[in-house]
């Protein structure tokens, strides 16, 4: 039993101690002429290359792009990426239309109410700045009167004029986002509303 074993143990210490199948390595040099080999030159490293087995049929195929190639590879994929998240975001966008409203009327009564809350906003800016407006009128008529008189404007005065100014100036910014924003909405609704007549035939 003893000599069975080691019988055993000395079969496979020797198949442990065979080399490995070598691979064999077919390229192409620069001058078109084909070579073979267990190892790849240097200057062929960059080349495309084929792996066979021990009966010379091809296991492995790598190409070795050239930097234009590259990016070329490279738009390409990047293009398709974008595509395929394009898909994505109508299909997400699609499904989220027609599970939020169940009817034409329900989209124009949602831009109906996101419509007034913009205008809600635009009126009091209107009012805010029509008030600082008026603030800033009656300091620079009284700083020119002081003017006028031979008087000397305070330097509080010409703060209080400044600080009117930038506020107007910041008003009329938030007033002009807030128009913008209402033709956003406009064109939001319009566009979900053409959407989901595709989607449903409604």
């Amino acid at each position: 039993m003893m000599k069975y074993n080691l019988l055993i143990i000395l079969v496979i210490s020797a198949a442990m101690s065979l080399p490995a199948a070598a691979k064999t390595f077919k390229w192409v040099d620069d001058q078109g002429r084909t070579h073979y080999g267990e190892t790849i030159p240097p200057e062929y490293a960059n080349k495309d290359r084929q792996t066979l087995n021990k009966s010379g049929t091809v296991i492995k195929s790598q190409e070795v792009l050239t930097p234009e190639e590259h990016r070329i590879k490279e738009a390409e994929s990047a293009k398709n990426n974008a595509e395929a998240a394009t898909i994505r975001d109508q299909k997400r966008y699609d499904k989220s239309l027609t599970s939020t409203y169940s009817s034409v009327e329900e989209i124009e009564l949602s831009r109906t109410r996101n419509i007034q809350q913009v205008d809600a906003r635009i009126n009091s800016l209107k009012t805010r700045l029509k008030m600082a407006q008026s603030s800033l009128l009656t300091l620079q008529k009284d700083a020119n009167a002081r003017t006028k008189s031979g008087q000397k404007i305070p330097s509080s005065l010409h703060d209080d004029i400044t600080e009117a100014q930038s506020l107007m100036t910041r008003l009329q910014l938030d007033l002009d986002k807030q128009n913008a924003d209402r033709l956003e909405v406009e064109k939001r609704f319009e566009a979900d509303k053409a959407r989901y007549k595709e989607l449903t035939g409604k």
